[in-house]
């Protein structure tokens, strides 16, 4: 199960609501969105994915821009668009898939 926002949100804080401020002005609320990775040990074990290695990498900082080459990753996906830098399960992936 993967949950990840599409845009941060501010709720009141310094009297500003919303997600529509320049970046360059937007509160950090508004730049770095929630994501939730959940897996199954079936899942976990199907695609050598070390449950560890996750957690120690969780507080890595990412963009959208992983999301897609980290699904192609996942579901062992072949396309010659899948970046594997851009993977960001791949260096917790045990063996190649």
């Amino acid at each position: 199960m993967l949950y990840i926002s599409d845009h941060g949100e501010s709720l009141g804080e310094n009297g500003t609501y919303l997600h529509g401020l320049p970046y360059w002005i937007a509160p950090q609320a508004q730049k770095h969105v929630p994501m939730i990775w959940w897996m199954s040990e079936e899942f976990e074990q199907k695609q050598g994915l070390s449950r560890d290695c996750i957690r120690e990498a969780r507080d890595t900082q990412l963009s959208h821009d992983y999301l897609f080459h980290s699904l192609l990753g996942s579901f062992a996906v072949q396309s010659q668009v899948y970046q594997p830098s851009l993977d960001f399960l791949q260096q917790c992936r045990r063996h190649a898939i």
